[in-house]
C-alpha cells in the first residue's frame, strides 16, 4: 500500500493531483483545511482485508500478553504465600517441641516480618475474646489476585476502545470530506446555472434579495420561460410573484355573512374588525350589522370594540363560552353581517386549543379569517399557521404592512400554503387603511420591491450555492 500526502489550493486541485499520480483507484484516507490550502492523504493498493486481519492479530497479541502477565503475577503471589507458610512451625512440630521441653526451637528460623505478623495476630486475639482463630488466607490471596484480573480486563477492553475511537475519527473525517465535496459541487453547479440559465439565475437572485424563502423562490424560478419578450428582464421576478400571489377575487363582506377573526396577540384583529364594520356601515348602514367579542382575557378589549359599536350605531355582544356564542349567533340570524373578535393568543399558549374549540362549538358556520402581521419572520408565521390550522382559515388578512422592513416572509408563507389574501392593512386609520387584496396586489408586490431597493439583503455566493446549487448537484 502506497500512502502519499498532497497539498493544493482547493479540494478539486488536490483530487486532480491524486488522480494524476495514483490513478482512479486511489482511496482518500483523510482531508482537512489548512492555512496554505487543502491537505489530502491518499493511498493506492489499499487492501481492506489486510488491514482488518492486522487489527485482529494485534488484538489477539495484546490479549495473549495480558493473559501471560496475569498468570505470572498469580504464580509469583502463590510462591510468596507458600514460602511464608513454610517458614512457620507446624502444629505437630510445636507439640513435639513442647514435649521435649524446648522453649522456642524454631525462633531463629522464623523471619522477622512473619514473626511480627504472628505476634500482632496473637495480641489481637488476646485483646478480643470473640476472635478465636486466625483469619483465613483466602481473602489475602484473592486480594493479591485482584490486580492481575483487573489488568487482564483493562487490556481486553483497551483494544476495542482504541478501535472504536479510530473508527469514529475516520467517520468524522469522511463526513467532513463529504461536506467539503458537496460545498464545492454546489458552487460549481450554481456557477453552471448562471451560465446556462441566466434568466432563472436572475429570478432567483432578485427574489432572494426580496427575502422570498428559498423553496418558494425555486418553485417560482422553475416557471421562468427560456425566452421572454420583455425588454427589461428585471421585471420578470415581479411578474412571476404577481401571477402566483393568491388573493380573494371579490370582497369577502360584500354579500355579508358571519366572519370570525383569529390570530396571535397584537396582530390587530380588533382594529381590523372596526375597519370592516365601518366600511359596511358607510355602504349599507348599521341596522344589519352586529359585533361580537369573545375576548375575555385582555383588559379593555371589549370596551374598545364597544366604543366602535357605539360610534357606528351597531349592536355589540360579549359571550363568555362557546355555548353562549351559539345562542348569541342564533339571535343574530336576521343580521346580514356579524363580525366576531376573538382573543389574541400566541401559537404556544396552552389556552389556544380551548379558545379554538369554543369557537368551533359556538360558530361552526362562521368563515374564519386569519390575521398575519406583515413584520413577522418566516418561522414565526409558519408556527402561526400550524397553530390555527384546526379552524381551517378560509383566507387571511395581512396587517401592519406599514411596519414591515420586508414583505418577503409573509408573501412566501401565503404562496407556500396557497392561503388567499382577503385584505391588506397598512395603518391605524379607520377605515381608510383597509384595502381589498385583489385591488392592491400590484401595490403589494411593488411595495416589497421598494423595500428591497431601500435596504437590500446581502446574499453572497455561498447562499445561492447552498440553496440553489446543492439540489442540482445531488440530482
Amino acid at each position: 500500500m502506497k500512502i502519499k500526502r498532497y497539498m493544493a489550493v482547493s479540494m478539486r486541485a488536490a483530487l486532480d493531483q491524486v488522480r494524476l499520480e495514483q490513478g482512479p483507484d486511489a482511496v482518500i484516507l483523510s482531508s482537512r483545511r489548512m492555512d496554505e490550502g487543502v491537505e489530502v492523504i491518499a493511498a493506492v493498493d489499499y487492501d481492506e482485508a489486510l488491514i482488518a486481519g492486522a487489527a485482529r492479530q494485534y488484538a489477539l497479541t495484546a490479549n495473549a500478553a495480558a493473559a501471560t502477565a496475569s498468570a505470572a503475577a498469580a504464580k509469583s503471589a502463590s510462591a510468596a504465600a507458600s514460602a511464608s507458610a513454610a517458614a512457620l512451625p507446624t502444629v505437630g512440630e510445636a507439640r513435639k517441641s513442647a514435649g521435649s521441653g524446648a522453649t522456642r526451637p524454631h525462633a531463629a528460623a522464623v523471619p522477622a516480618p512473619v514473626a511480627r505478623t504472628v505476634r500482632a495476630a496473637s495480641d489481637a486475639q488476646a485483646a478480643s475474646p470473640a476472635a478465636t482463630r486466625m483469619p483465613s488466607p483466602a481473602p489475602l490471596m484473592a486480594q493479591r489476585r485482584a490486580p492481575s484480573a483487573l489488568a487482564r480486563d483493562l487490556a481486553a477492553v483497551a483494544v476495542p476502545h482504541d478501535a472504536q475511537r479510530g473508527f469514529a475519527t475516520v467517520q468524522r473525517e469522511l463526513k467532513d470530506l463529504r461536506h467539503l465535496l458537496e460545498t464545492e459541487l454546489a458552487g460549481i453547479s450554481w456557477n453552471d446555472k448562471r451560465v446556462r440559465e441566466p434568466l432563472k439565475a436572475r429570478v432567483l437572485e432578485e427574489l432572494s434579495a426580496m427575502d422570498i424563502a428559498p423553496d418558494v423562490a425555486a418553485s417560482l424560478a422553475a416557471m421562468t420561460p427560456s425566452r421572454t419578450r420583455l425588454e427589461d428582464t428585471s421585471k420578470l421576478p415581479l411578474a412571476l410573484l404577481l401571477r402566483h400571489l393568491p388573493v380573494v377575487d371579490e370582497l369577502s363582506t360584500v354579500n355579508g355573512g358571519v366572519f370570525a377573526l383569529v390570530g396571535p396577540t397584537g396582530a390587530g384583529k380588533t382594529t381590523t374588525i372596526a375597519k370592516l364594520a365601518s366600511r359596511w356601515s358607510m355602504r349599507y348602514g348599521s341596522d344589519d350589522l352586529a359585533l361580537v367579542s369573545t375576548d375575555s382575557y385582555r383588559i379593555g378589549a371589549r370596551e374598545q370594540l364597544m366604543t366602535y359599536a357605539r360610534i357606528l350605531g351597531a349592536t355589540m355582544h360579549a359571550p363568555n363560552s362557546g355555548r353562549e356564542l351559539a345562542r348569541v349567533l342564533d339571535r343574530l340570524k336576521s343580521k346580514r353581517l356579524v363580525l366576531i373578535d376573538t382573543a389574541g393568543m400566541g401559537p404556544r399558549d396552552v389556552r389556544l386549543s380551548e379558545q379554538l374549540e369554543g369557537l368551533q362549538l359556538g360558530a361552526g358556520r362562521a368563515k374564519v379569517l386569519l390575521t398575519l402581521p406583515a413584520q413577522g419572520e418566516g418561522h414565526a408565521l409558519e408556527e402561526i399557521l400550524r397553530a390555527f390550522a384546526p379552524v381551517s382559515p378560509e383566507a387571511c388578512i395581512i396587517t401592519k404592512v406599514d411596519e414591515a422592513a420586508s414583505l418577503g416572509a409573509v408573501m412566501s408563507t401565503v404562496i407556500r400554503h396557497k392561503l388567499k389574501i382577503a385584505y391588506l392593512c397598512n395603518g391605524q386609520r379607520v377605515p381608510e387603511d383597509l384595502h381589498s387584496a385583489h385591488l392592491k396586489r400590484v401595490w403589494l408586490v411593488r411595495a416589497a420591491h421598494k423595500l428591497m431597493e431601500h435596504a437590500p439583503l446581502k446574499r453572497d455566493a455561498s447562499y445561492y450555492a447552498r440553496n440553489f446549487g446543492r439540489a442540482q448537484a445531488h440530482a
